[in-house]
C-alpha cells in the first residue's frame, strides 16, 4: 500500500467514499477509532448514503489502507488502519491549522528522462495537489511551510536513492511583482471558485436543533472545506486580486467548527458502536420513505 494510494490528495468531495473518508478523519478517532458496520451504515445514512453504497465505500477504504476490518465478538466492524494515522495527522495540520500567509517560498526543480515521463506527470499532479504552482515545466513553487511535505513526496519518487528527479529546495523571499507571479503560477480563478462555493453553500446556515443534523452538516461542510487549504496553501492576501474570499471562507469554517464539531462527535459516539441487533426493525410502510431519503444528492464513488 503506497502513501499516495492511502492519501488520495487528488480525490474530490461529495461522493460517498469522500464523505466516509471525512467521517473517519474527523469523528472516528475521537470516539476510539472503531465503529460497527451497522453504526457506520447508520452514520452514512444520515448523510443520504444508501446502505449498499455505504458498505461499498467501507470496502473501498479498506482496499486503500485507511480502514481495516475489525470484528468485536459477533459484531462486525471497522477500525482505522494504524498506518493511516500519520496521514490523518498531516491532514489535521493542513485543514485545521492557522491560515498563515506565505512570506517565503520553496522552489522544487526536477527533471526526468523521457522514458520516465509518466513519473513526471505523476509528480506534477502531486505537487499541484499539495498546493504548489507551476513556474515552468520542471520548476514549481510553494510556501516554505510545505517543505517537509514536499521532501516526503520527492523521496517517494526515488530522490533519496539518486534514481528520481533532481530536486532543489530554496527558501527565498519573492522579488518583483508577486501578484503577477501568483496569477501565472496558480489557477486563481479555480481557487476563488472553491472559496465562493463554500461561502454560498454554508453562509447563513442555521445551527440544527438535532445532533444528528448537526453531524450531517458538519461532515458536509468539512468535506467541502478540506480541499481548500490544499488549493490555497497560504497565498498572501496582499498579492491576490481585490475582494479575495479566502479570509471570509476561513472565518466561516471556524464558526461552523465551533458550533458543530463537538455535537457531531457526540452523535457519532452514540451511534458508532450500535450492532445489527440494536437497530429497530424497518416496517414495510417505512421502506419507501427510507429509500427516498437515500436518494440525496451524494455521488456514489
Amino acid at each position: 500500500m503506497t502513501t499516495a494510494t492511502r492519501e488520495d490528495l487528488e480525490a474530490g468531495t461529495g461522493s460517498a467514499t469522500a464523505l466516509l473518508r471525512t467521517l473517519v478523519g474527523s469523528v472516528l478517532r475521537p470516539v476510539g477509532g472503531w465503529m460497527s458496520t451497522a453504526g457506520a451504515v447508520e452514520l452514512m445514512g444520515s448523510l443520504g448514503v444508501p446502505p449498499a453504497t455505504a458498505r461499498s465505500s467501507l470496502a473501498r477504504l479498506v482496499s486503500r489502507g485507511v480502514l481495516e476490518r475489525s470484528p468485536r465478538g459477533a459484531t462486525a466492524g471497522y477500525a482505522i488502519d494504524a498506518a493511516a494515522l500519520p496521514m490523518l495527522e498531516r491532514g489535521d495540520a493542513r485543514i485545521f491549522g492557522p491560515r498563515v500567509p506565505a512570506a517565503t517560498w520553496c522552489l522544487v526543480s526536477f527533471s526526468f528522462p523521457e522514458h520516465q515521463r509518466s513519473l513526471r506527470h505523476q509528480l506534477r499532479r502531486r505537487l499541484a495537489a499539495l498546493g504548489c504552482g507551476a513556474v515552468a515545466d520542471g520548476l514549481w513553487i510553494g510556501p516554505s511551510s510545505l517543505e517537509a511535505e514536499l521532501a516526503e513526496l520527492i523521496a517517494g519518487f526515488g530522490a533519496d536513492a539518486g534514481t528520481g528527479p533532481t530536486v532543489l529546495f530554496a527558501d527565498a523571499t519573492a522579488r518583483g511583482d508577486l501578484a503577477a507571479g501568483l496569477a501565472r503560477w496558480y489557477d486563481l480563478e479555480t481557487i476563488r471558485a472553491k472559496h465562493d462555493a463554500f461561502l454560498d453553500r454554508f453562509a447563513g446556515t442555521p445551527s440544527p436543533a438535532d445532533d444528528a443534523d448537526a453531524f450531517a452538516l458538519w461532515i458536509r461542510a468539512l468535506d467541502e472545506w478540506r480541499v481548500i487549504p490544499y488549493r490555497d496553501p497560504g497565498l498572501p492576501d496582499d498579492a491576490l486580486p481585490p475582494g479575495w474570499p479566502g479570509g471570509a471562507s476561513a472565518a466561516l469554517f471556524a464558526r461552523l467548527r465551533g458550533t458543530l464539531e463537538e455535537r457531531a462527535v457526540a452523535h457519532a459516539r452514540r451511534v458508532a458502536t450500535v450492532s445489527e441487533s440494536d437497530r429497530p426493525a424497518i416496517s414495510e410502510s417505512d421502506r419507501p420513505a427510507i429509500a427516498a431519503a437515500g436518494r440525496a444528492p451524494t455521488r456514489t464513488r
